[in-house]
């Protein structure tokens, strides 16, 4: 493995932290999230057109730059530091992959291109609250009873007498599912006899969507309840595709760049309360020259830098992806946390950016944690805690024992 950055990398995140220094300061952002999209959709062009952002991990001969994943996991640590509100996780780390690995070649052709250009958005609707149960970052998703398994709820999948789908159901809390111009949706269909999870398109505008924007505790991911009232709709692909298999690489890949940002979100925090704490003065002296204040921001960085090597090592292997992102929410919690108690009684006052990272912090718990279900997923995954029956020999009669015990 080789750890350093290229020439190519490092200049593709001094200008997007330069373009987001510029047009994304805390008083753009909350500008921006406050209207109808959700974000700023000149900024957006300009990523676009500048940097081709959307269209990082797109294959040149679909219209995108043709990198690896890892040069959007850097990407996005910088949109991160900025806490940009913008389509890019929900079309670029969600939408693109699922498209790219399920896709039939017309659909691919006709899809990726507008998505890597930035004229298309994209947004994935799983129901109810089981995004991260859908990209088996805290458990299994083989099962597909988070699709509505064959029951009431969730979003339920018959084929028309045309040939075509229709679907039916809803979907909650829909990563800027209220402004993207095209769907990806789980939808359960076949059911009890050939119960199975398919993924759908449904474009804007299509006869019986109704999206409805949702107050959500962070605004910078905008969320949406997207009602689908017989809606006609395009399989993804094809009836046999690993629907779930493909759901879970995209999660590995999404919780490296979730890591990313949430890094890159702590790592701002950290710098903007160190700031502080050299201007702030209590007893004649400024208050970051306390020994307890300095003890408190050196353990902050310990953890941040820690989160952040975490973080790197899944773009480059992201079966890692589900414990970077347990180590990226928890550093995120602790520094925001301590950004507030460190800025005072300003600090407190919900109106004070320092909330911002800590509704960032809590939200993408919600959504993609909490981080003791992440670790415990990891864990699980990797056979820390399978029962093993070894055979040993006794020393006695010479006969096999077996017993059982806790691998660790």
């Amino acid at each position: 493995m080789d750890a350093a950055f290229t020439a190519e990398q490092d200049e593709m995140r001094r200008t997007l932290r330069e373009i987001l220094g510029k047009r994304c300061g805390p008083d753009e952002v909350k500008a921006a999230v406050r209207t109808a999209a959700g974000h700023d959709r000149e900024l957006w062009q300009q990523l676009a057109q500048q940097l081709g952002l959307p269209g990082i991990a797109i294959a040149e001969e679909y219209g995108g730059v043709g990198c690896a994943p890892a040069d959007l996991v850097l990407a996005c640590e910088e949109t991160g530091r900025a806490l940009l509100p913008s389509p890019l996780l929900a079309t670029a780390a969600l939408g693109v992959p699922l498209i790219t690995a399920l896709g039939t070649e017309d659909q691919r052709s006709t899809l990726l291109p507008p998505l890597a250009a930035g004229d298309l958005t994209a947004a994935l609707a799983v129901p109810g609250p089981a995004l991260a149960t859908a990209l088996a970052l805290t458990g299994d998703n083989a099962p597909g009873d988070w699709a509505g398994g064959g029951r009431a709820g969730g979003v339920q999948a018959r084929a028309g007498e045309d040939g075509g789908w229709r679907l039916y159901g809803e979907s909650a809390q829909v990563l800027d599912g209220h402004s993207a111009s095209l769907l990806l949706v789980a939808a359960h269909t076949g059911g009890f006899a050939r119960s199975r999870t398919l993924l759908f398109l449904v474009r804007e505008g299509a006869p019986g969507l109704v999206r409805s924007r949702q107050a959500t505790l962070d605004e910078t991911r905008p969320q949406a309840r997207v009602q689908l009232r017989d809606v006609p709709a395009e399989l993804l692909g094809d009836a046999e595709a690993d629907v779930l298999g493909a759901l879970a690489a995209t999660g590995r890949t999404a919780a490296a760049v979730l890591a990313a940002e949430a890094v890159g979100a702590a790592g701002q925090a950290l710098a903007r309360t160190v700031e502080y704490v050299r201007q702030r003065e209590q007893f004649g002296r400024a208050i970051g020259s306390f020994q307890a204040v300095k003890h408190r921001l050196a353990d902050l960085y310990v953890q941040v830098q820690a989160a952040r090597s975490a973080a790197y090592y899944a773009a480059w292997d992201p079966q890692q992806g589900g414990l970077a992102l347990a180590q990226a929410l928890e550093a995120l919690r602790t520094t925001a946390g301590e950004a507030i108690q460190l800025h005072g009684g300003i600090g407190f006052t919900w109106e004070h950016d320092a909330h911002l990272y800590f509704k960032r912090a809590a939200a993408d718990e919600l959504l993609f944690g909490p981080v003791h279900r992440l670790r415990a997923h990891a864990a699980q995954r990797a056979g820390l805690f399978t029962p093993t029956s070894p055979t040993s020999t006794s020393p006695t009669s010479g006969t096999s024992d077996t017993s059982e015990r806790v691998a660790v």
